[in-house]
């Protein structure tokens, strides 16, 4: 094992990683956005409305995600229509934004298949208070069974967010030097591939621990409400 090696290796890893991490939170943003509208159509009791979105979850969460970034970078340039717009081109000829397409509409699938069991799991007795009270449906969803269902989701979106990081190694895959993209790279250089991979996972580990780590936090936050506050003596104040 060569210390000297890694640590060589390390500051063009973390410049891969940089990558890595853009591909991971500008996916989970559109991811997010995108899983919402799908998630509450999802919960709908219409079977007109919920279909659609049950065939993009069902077709996202049914291949591999290798498949559906060869489709999109490899697949629509095959279309002439792609190649002759002067808007999708310009974006579809990237990679970049191939890939960031692909993870988000990926992520996206998931995530809304998160939100639907955790708005599902949302109490009836809160959403009937909430109707009781005069609110509209659309009220109701945006002030309570959204915020209530993003809560009960988040443990669930932290683990599918620590997956998204690791799927986001196959960005290397059509020519993007992410982390993994970036090792490879070194390893045609220096031919340490054990050092170097080694490294590269040592980052990975890192930015997981990192992530963790600040999801608990939000998640403490978010649950302060629901942990109970100290007691003393009757008619006596609970002391600091």
């Amino acid at each position: 094992m060569n210390i000297d090696v890694m640590m060589a290796a390390l500051p063009k890893l973390l410049e891969g990683a940089g990558l890595t991490l853009q591909l991971l939170f500008i996916s989970g943003f559109f991811g997010v956005l995108l899983a919402v509208p799908l998630a509450v159509a999802r919960a709908s009791q219409s079977l007109a409305v919920k279909a659609l979105p049950f065939a993009y979850i069902f077709f996202f969460r049914g291949t591999p995600l290798l498949v559906q970034l060869f489709l999109v970078y490899y697949g629509l340039s095959q279309f002439a229509f792609v190649r002759e717009s002067p808007i999708l081109w310009p974006v579809l000829s990237e990679p970049y934004w191939c890939a960031i397409i692909t993870f988000s509409l990926h992520t996206g699938a998931y995530i809304a298949e998160i939100l639907r069991g955790a708005i599902q799991a949302v109490p009836a007795g809160e959403v009937e208070a909430a109707r009781a009270l005069g609110m509209t449906r659309a009220g109701t969803m945006g002030r309570i069974v959204l915020p209530r269902a993003a809560r009960i989701a988040l443990p669930a979106y932290g683990n599918e967010l620590i997956l998204m990081l690791k799927g986001s190694a196959l960005a290397s895959t059509i020519t993007l030097l992410d982390l993994t993209g970036m090792a490879r790279t070194v390893i045609a250089r220096n031919y340490m591939p054990l050092e170097t991979f080694l490294m590269a996972g040592i980052i990975y580990m890192a930015i997981t621990f990192v992530l963790v780590r600040a999801l608990r936090f939000i998640e403490h936050r978010v649950s302060a409400h629901m942990r109970a506050r100290p007691t003393g003596p009757v008619g006596v104040e609970p002391t600091a």
